[in-house]
């Protein structure tokens, strides 16, 4: 797994994932970070540069990405501090590196000009403490970014935003991998994202072995969808959702330059 100086959620079924990502249905919050990442009516990508729209859609992501990894880590009883991940320094390392690479990426988008949209958030009940949920919703959020960021790839307007879209992916890319070898390390037999339930362990072991990553085209062909399909995460009361709010400014002000150690691993691989 790349270091941070590198540039580079029961889960929520496709079914609910999906339906929730129309303007109309996801509440006045998610409404408006769609329309702030370029959705609806007056879209930027009638104007033929999606640049800002991608940017802010992308911080977004990595602010709720890095609130995330920062309480799966933090948060008391959650799957890191009890349970088989408790003493398992590898899956451990892993998540505080997935932690830190988030918030790496998070910065250089707004360096560059991406706004976050939200910065509080909100988890699926029992997320962080019920390993199936805090895997699911792992995996569904990763599917989410990875296609963000592959459409970044096709959509932004240089080549160097299309390069660091697809830095960013393979990182995301490897998070979701991280996933699945914690699915199976937490003793579960499957964990669902996106793309619907997968087998992660023997003897039903179902490998993700795609030659290319899922677009989600159907599902996710454009920014605001993907913008849309993270409305739940930012709107207060959306039903299987936890009312308590996760603060971005908490989990930010526990960055490595804030004290906390720098991972490093060394000799672990998924």
């Amino acid at each position: 797994m790349p270091g941070t100086e590198e540039i580079e959620s029961a889960g929520v079924s496709r079914r609910g994932f999906v339906t929730r990502m129309g303007t109309a249905a996801i509440g006045t919050a998610a409404a408006a970070l769609v329309v702030g990442c370029g959705g609806g009516n007056g879209s930027a990508k009638a104007a033929g540069n999606m640049d800002q729209s991608i940017l802010n859609a992308a911080a977004t992501a990595e602010a709720l990405a890095t609130v995330m990894y920062y309480n799966i880590i933090h948060l008391s009883g959650s799957i890191y501090q009890t349970g088989p991940l408790s003493s398992n320094a590898p899956d451990k390392a892993y998540l505080v590196a997935g932690y830190e690479q988030e918030l790496n990426h998070y910065n250089f988008l707004v360096a560059h000009g991406g706004v976050a949209l939200a910065t509080t958030f909100y988890f699926p009940t029992n997320m962080f403490t019920d390993p199936q949920t805090t895997v699911n919703t792992l995996v569904t959020l990763e599917d989410a970014f990875i296609a963000a960021y592959l459409i970044g790839v096709r959509d932004f307007s240089s080549t160097a935003l299309k390069v660091i879209a697809g830095q960013i992916m393979g990182v995301e890319a490897e998070h979701r991998t991280l996933a699945r070898v914690i699915t199976n390390d937490l003793g579960l037999s499957a964990v669902s994202g996106l793309a619907g339930s997968e087998q992660v362990g023997a003897p039903g072991y179902t490998a993700n072995n795609l030659a290319y990553e899922r677009t989600f085209s159907t599902a996710l062909p454009d920014i605001s969808h993907v913008v849309g399909a993270l409305g739940p995460y930012v709107t207060p009361g959306t039903a299987g959702f936890s009312a308590t709010a996760f603060p971005f400014s908490t989990a930010n002000a526990a960055a490595p330059s804030a004290g906390q150690t720098p991972v490093t691993l060394a000799g672990t691989t998924p």
